[in-house]
């Protein structure tokens, strides 16, 4: 999770004025509360987070330590795979994220043995993603969800209209489970050779392959 300064600051000759940085790392923000310290021209420093909570510089230190022990960071990737003949989805979802100063990926799918179409297909996956991000138990961080179905993406940045009922009750089901958890989501399309992780998970859920694995990145 990215981080920002707002200090009050007082030069000799100058007024107090109240400065803000652009968002870091929090490893950042760290040398970056030390450097402004050393001035001796600093009255108060306040450090903001993605999820517009603010922290004392005392209070951030708890927060980073705790933060670096749980999955943080969270990067989704998900696919809807959809079979017309029998009427069947796989479900594929990557995940990558840090915890403990570790980079880790976990790849895990799941069958569904009833859907109508591809786009309840991609809802339900990212649905799966969600439930997913719970069990790993993160909570109150922002996380981008990356998938390749251009208009569910856009129906998620609220930019097109969702006419299906069906697909409004994954939508919405999302969005509860999203609020409940305290993620902000950021949405973003990509381009479908950039999602075949994803794509090749939800491949071999149809083919009724589980998969479900977490390695180490470094």
């Amino acid at each position: 999770m990215k981080v920002k300064l707002k200090w009050l600051y007082k030069g000799k000759k100058t007024d107090e004025l109240v400065l803000e940085s652009d968002w870091t790392t929090q490893d950042t923000m760290e040398h970056l509360i030390k450097d402004i310290e050393k001035t001796g021209r600093v009255k108060t420093l306040v450090v903001i987070d993605e999820m517009s909570n603010e922290w004392t510089v005392k209070e951030f230190g708890k927060l980073k330590s705790t933060i670096e022990q749980a999955p943080h960071d969270p990067v989704v990737y998900f696919d809807g795979g959809f079979d017309r003949t029998t009427r069947t989805a796989g479900l594929g979802v990557v995940i990558y994220y840090k915890e403990n100063q570790m980079s880790y990926r976990l790849r895990t799918n799941r069958f569904i043995d009833s859907m109508e179409t591809n786009n309840e297909a991609e809802y339900a996956a990212l649905h799966y993603a969600v439930l997913q991000l719970q069990e790993m138990g993160v909570h109150h961080l922002p996380c981008t969800f990356k998938g390749d179905a251009q208009g569910i993406i856009k129906q998620l940045l609220g930019e097109w209209p969702c006419y299906e009922e069906n697909l409004n009750k994954w939508l919405d089901r999302i969005e509860h489970r999203l609020a409940e958890l305290g993620i902000k989501p950021d949405y973003e399309v990509i381009n479908r050779k950039d999602n075949k992780e994803a794509d090749w998970l939800a491949g071999q859920a149809l083919k009724r392959v589980d998969i479900h694995s977490k390695k180490e990145l470094g």
